[in-house]
C-alpha cells in the first residue's frame, strides 16, 4: 500500500472517530445519568463495553469510506461518500437525542432512520467496493442491538 493511501485511511479512521469522540464528549453527562438512574431492558451491556464497541465500529466505517474514497471517480462513488456523511450525521445526533434530551421515543424513530440509511450505505458500498460494504455489516447488527436496547429504554421510562 501507498504512503498517501496510508494517509487516506488514517485520515477516514481520524475523521470517523473524532465524530464519534464528539457526540461522546458532548452527550457524557447525559450518559453518567443514563447510567444512574434509568431502567435499563435486559441484556444491556456495562456502560464500558460501548465505547471498545463504538470505537471499534467508527474505524470499520473509516475503512469503509477510505476504500470508497481510494475507488476510481463515479457516481456510484460520489452517491456512496453522501451516504456516507448522512448516515454518520444520523449516528452523531441519535446520541444526543437519546442521552441528553431523553426523548426515548423520538430517538427510537431517529435510530430506524439510521438502520435504513446503513442499510442504504451497505448496498451504495457494495457497488464501489464490496469489502467496504461488508466491513458495515457488525455497524448494522449493533444498531439493531441498540434498537432493542432503546425500544426496551423507552417501555421501561415512559
Amino acid at each position: 500500500m501507498s504512503k498517501s493511501a496510508w494517509k487516506t485511511y488514517a485520515l477516514w479512521i481520524a475523521g470517523t472517530e473524532a465524530v464519534g469522540a464528539l457526540s461522546g464528549f458532548l452527550t457524557r453527562e447525559g450518559a453518567a445519568l443514563y447510567s444512574r438512574s434509568v431502567n435499563k431492558p435486559p441484556l444491556s451491556p456495562p456502560a464500558a463495553v460501548f465505547p471498545v464497541v463504538w470505537g471499534l465500529l467508527f474505524v470499520l466505517m473509516g475503512v469503509g469510506g477510505a476504500r470508497v474514497w481510494l475507488s476510481p471517480a463515479s457516481e456510484a462513488r460520489t452517491r456512496a461518500l453522501r451516504v456516507y456523511a448522512l448516515q454518520l450525521a444520523f449516528n452523531f445526533f441519535w446520541s444526543i437525542i437519546f442521552f441528553n434530551l431523553q426523548n426515548y421515543g423520538f430517538a427510537l424513530i431517529w435510530l430506524a432512520a439510521l438502520w435504513g440509511l446503513i442499510l442504504w450505505m451497505i448496498s451504495a458500498f457494495s457497488q464501489v467496493d464490496p469489502l467496504a460494504a461488508k466491513l458495515q455489516v457488525p455497524y448494522l447488527l449493533w444498531v439493531t442491538f441498540a434498537a432493542y436496547l432503546n425500544l426496551g429504554t423507552w417501555m421501561l421510562n415512559r
